[in-house]
């Protein structure tokens, strides 16, 4: 018999054997969590305490491995509100302590069973704290996952075959298949063309809590057909892959901007205004990922901690205007961390705001809300424009 109040091994029988080979041909074992499979994808870690189900449903992830750097995870387990799309967008997830038993009351299933649900191959028992200082030293890398492949050296050979993160363009691969509309709370005060690169539920939301109806558009969306809408703003999201891949999506912002529609953009949005302004862009050697990411506002000084997500960011100048066929651009935030541009903002000969978008996520539904009030401000800049229309 067991003690009173403890749990028997037999009812938690150890689970298949698991392997994770990095492309530099490091190799970490553990046990398989989720699905039993194989995956590949580039290994990226991610520092938030909580808020493991926003990041596994967010499409900006996707083709992506996830190590979760908080070592116990899957406490709160799984339930149908917080989820920011309509499934697990994750290529793995990586993990040190998987939480056997949920204990949240919102709780519907455990993170295992959904991830098992969905096909999504994971990994458990791994001494994370490793894997993240490696590839912090070493930099974002492809991987592969397998509870199927015992031979390191064969899963190796496929990691090396899998396609870089570098030159991706995967926005047309996560994009709503058709426009959908969310409708404002209460009184409708303006219209927004939402671009989905990969949007997030709470994105529209967040814009509908201020009376603006959000019209979300897929990624090729014709100029034309967002300028038929008639919308009072333009807005970006955030997306996965790598900037300098993609195209349409820039071509369509430099039209937006040419005819003078006030734009907001959020994460892969800021990046595409970047590259609509004329910047260039880059891949950070680990990239943002998590909860607590300190940022200042270089208009107001005040330091934000925000939420990130990507491993791409703009290449400008800091503290230098320039001069752009749109108006006068600057860079508006950086991270305290490591200096990266982490906002833009565009101005037009008489100062007034044109258009602005950060590198970071003011909607994250798990926190931090610190940067909330950018919602408010894009409504401060569309009632503006109009003004002086």
């Amino acid at each position: 018999m067991t003690a009173a109040g403890s749990t028997s091994s037999s009812l938690f029988p150890p689970p298949p054997s698991a392997l994770l080979v990095l492309e530099d041909g490091r190799t970490f074992a553990g046990h398989a969590f989720g699905a039993v499979g194989e995956t590949f994808g580039e290994a990226v870690f991610a520092t938030g305490m909580s808020g493991y189900q926003e990041t596994l449903t967010d499409p900006s992830y996707h083709r992506q491995v996830v190590v979760a750097t908080a070592p116990h995870i899957g406490n709160t387990g799984w339930n149908d509100e917080d989820d920011e799309s309509g499934q697990i967008w994750v290529a793995g997830y990586v993990v040190r302590d998987a939480a056997r038993v949920p204990s949240s009351w919102r709780s519907r299933r455990g993170l295992e069973d959904e991830l098992r649900a969905q096909g999504v191959v994971g990994m458990c028992n791994v001494d994370t704290r490793a894997l993240t200082r490696h590839l912090r030293d070493r930099g974002a890398m492809r991987v592969g996952l397998s509870s199927v492949e015992t031979d390191p050296a064969a899963l190796l050979q496929r990691v090396r075959e899998t396609p870089a993160m570098s030159g991706a363009h995967l926005a047309e691969e996560v994009t709503t298949a058709a426009a959908y509309v969310v409708p404002a709370e209460g009184e409708t005060r303006y219209r927004v063309v939402a671009v989905d690169l990969g949007i997030k539920s709470m994105t529209p939301r967040q814009m509908a809590k201020r009376g603006i109806e959000v019209h979300v558009v897929p990624s090729t969306t014709s100029f034309a057909a967002i300028a038929a809408l008639e919308p009072d703003g333009v807005f970006f999201s955030n997306g996965p892959g790598d900037p300098s891949a993609t195209e349409h999506p820039v071509e369509l912002l430099r039209a937006v901007l040419e005819a003078d529609i006030p734009y907001f953009g959020i994460c892969f949005g800021n990046q595409i205004f970047g590259r609509a302004l004329g910047f260039g862009t880059y891949k950070l050697g680990y990239g943002h990922r998590g909860l607590n990411q300190p940022v200042m506002d270089l208009r107001t000084r005040r330091v934000e901690v925000t939420s990130h997500n990507h491993g791409f960011a703009v290449d400008a100048p800091i503290g230098e205007p320039v001069a752009t066929p749109y108006g006068t651009a600057t860079v508006s935030h950086v991270g305290l961390n490591d200096s990266v541009v982490e906002g833009l903002e565009l101005r037009d000969a008489e100062g007034r705001v044109r258009g602005f978008s950060v590198q970071y996520h003011p909607e994250a539904a798990a926190g931090p809300h610190d940067a909330n009030y950018l919602f408010d401000r894009f409504v401060d800049v569309i009632s503006a424009r109009q003004a002086v229309a």
